[in-house]
């Protein structure tokens, strides 16, 4: 392939032609940072290319420019102020270089834009002799498009506090790994991070420390942000169970609230609570909570969590409005319990998003409009495709990425300290990004059950995870994820793909999301990257 020695960065060599004019502006911010990411960020990629050889075009060799960028959008975007269902998007683009150093792009959405434009940056590298920017892979026409529609991460937000800022820069990393969800697991039992204007008092007394939560203003700059990478933000308000924070303003909400010594019986994790399922006050809470909270989430998404995952059934035999562990007793009132939630999300314009063990434990009649998030096996994928409901995968023995830093909780010497030693946690050991790449989100399933599967997210959990290890913990990791949810577990021969021919383009997207200030860890060493891939392969 020809070398392109040179990339003009100039406006006047960019025109976009858009057939939606709401999206153009997101379209335009995009081209320019793309043309900052080429000329600006100073990859020089000696760490993919044998020790002294040389690798590049030489610097005083004649040059070929790239004369021209047009970036065309072929069909119009759903209206400005709504998200169209994850399935409903043409994602695809594509994208030529001429030999001429003609540059087209073209897509039918402005995502596919969005994602053309990122491959687009990740084609040139910065001359180490300070003779510009330039790429070896030229001429070259790219036609690409999503094997799944949803490619997310779940971030827990409520068990550490991250900043805006963090935020910010893990969507910036998952649009440049063409991910485009972001779901935000807003609370949980151990804090209340999210302001509720017509509720003031949750977050005023379940933050961890005054400050400590996302302000109206906030939540909208992360949801815009995100819409304007290509990353759609869902938010999950987790219930009822998980939600023993509510009983610091709110006690006569929650039942088996901070139960000690024995929270266990009551809760997967301390502090136990869980909202009440048969009392008039807590239907005249959430209605409160979500009148107020979903019209401000309804523009910037399609979708809202409302949880239902790892619900205690001995907590309401502490429920003077159940007084009942029977699983035969509780069902009708959490079948109640999640309508009303449901009838509200709706009402609002949004879709419903549930985890397994409202469909699979407890047996509900849900929606079939309502999505399923799995984790716990390929089963539970399985089962959920075959009772007709579009799911999400993100199995905890493959995708759970806070796995394998053991036990957070503290164990007294005696029985417990023998039990639980050495204090692996529950996902041990590590999801390493081999393991993360060897995930089939289809595995299994017939091809009319395959259609139903969404696709899926990587989930960091934050037990131990805070803004200090966020990156490192997510990154490049979640990138092997992000493949398979783009390109699929086989390739076009039918073939599983190759951690050997994968590793060389991990270790280069690693570099890449270090110059953006990601602070990724290395997936290999050196000598490996530098060397045939077969060298460091058994």
């Amino acid at each position: 392939m020809d070398h392109f020695d040179s990339f003009q960065n100039s406006t006047n060599s960019t025109i976009y032609g858009g057939s939606s004019s709401c999206r153009s502006s997101t379209v335009n911010d995009a081209i320019q940072r793309t043309l900052k990411t080429i000329c600006e960020e100073d990859f020089v990629p000696w760490k993919l290319y044998p020790r002294n050889s040389n690798f590049e075009p030489s610097a005083t060799a004649p040059k070929k420019l790239i004369s021209s960028i047009v970036v065309k959008q072929t069909s119009p975007d759903s209206a400005c102020n709504s998200r169209p269902l994850a399935d409903k998007v043409d994602e695809s683009y594509e994208l030529d270089i001429t030999a001429l150093g003609q540059v087209t792009l073209a897509a039918p959405s402005y995502l596919g834009l969005l994602h053309g434009l990122n491959t687009l940056s990740q084609l040139f590298y910065r001359h180490s002799q300070g003779a510009g920017v330039y790429t070896s892979l030229a001429p070259v026409t790219i036609k690409d498009k999503p094997k799944f529609a949803w490619r997310g991460l779940n971030i827990d937000v409520a068990r550490n506090w991250y900043p805006v800022a963090d935020i910010l820069r893990t969507i910036e990393a998952l649009s440049f790994n063409k991910f485009n969800h972001l779901h935000i697991h807003m609370t949980d039992a151990q804090s209340w991070p999210i302001q509720i204007p017509a509720l003031p008092e949750l977050a005023e007394k379940g933050a961890y420390a005054k400050g400590l939560s996302y302000s109206p203003s906030d939540i909208a700059t992360i949801q815009r942000y995100g819409i304007d990478r290509g990353v759609e933000v869902v938010i999950e308000i987790d219930m009822p169970g998980h939600t023993s924070i509510i009983g610091i303003p709110h006690p006569e909400l929650i039942t088996a609230f901070n139960v000690q010594p024995n929270w266990d019986t009551y809760a997967a994790e301390p502090p136990s609570g869980q909202l009440k399922l048969n009392s008039p006050a807590v239907s005249t809470f959430l209605q409160t909570l979500l009148n107020d909270l979903l019209p401000r989430l309804s523009p910037y998404s399609a979708y809202f969590h409302t949880g239902g995952d790892e619900v205690n059934a001995n907590a309401y035999a502490l429920d003077e409005t159940v007084n009942s562990n029977d699983s035969q007793v509780i069902r009708p009132f959490l079948q109640k319990f999640v309508d009303r939630n449901h009838d509200q999300v709706r009402s609002k314009g949004l879709t419903p998003i549930v985890w397994e063990e409202m469909l699979l434990q407890w047996n509900l009649t849900l929606g079939k409009d309502v999505v399923i998030q799995t984790w716990q096996s390929e089963e539970a994928v399985k089962n959920s495709v075959q009772q007709g409901y579009k799911t999400l995968v993100g199995n905890y023995n493959f995708w759970y990425l806070d796995c394998g830093k053991g036990q957070w909780l503290n164990f007294e010497n005696g029985h417990s300290f023998q039990s639980f030693y050495p204090f692996a946690d529950y996902c041990s050991p590590t999801k390493n990004w081999r393991l993360i790449y060897s995930y089939d989100p289809i595995a299994g399933l017939t091809p009319d059950e395959a259609k139903l599967v969404l696709g899926g997210e990587v989930h960091i959990w934050s037990e131990q995870t805070d803004p200090v290890n966020l990156d490192d913990m997510v990154w490049p990791r979640a990138s092997a994820a992000g493949e398979v949810l783009w390109s699929g577990r086989q390739d076009a021969s039918g073939q599983n793909r190759s951690q050997v021919d994968a590793s060389p383009r991990l270790a280069e997207m690693r570099e890449r999301m270090v110059l953006k200030g990601i602070k990724c860890g290395p997936s290999q060493m050196i000598f490996c990257t530098q060397n045939d891939p077969t060298w460091c392969a058994l």
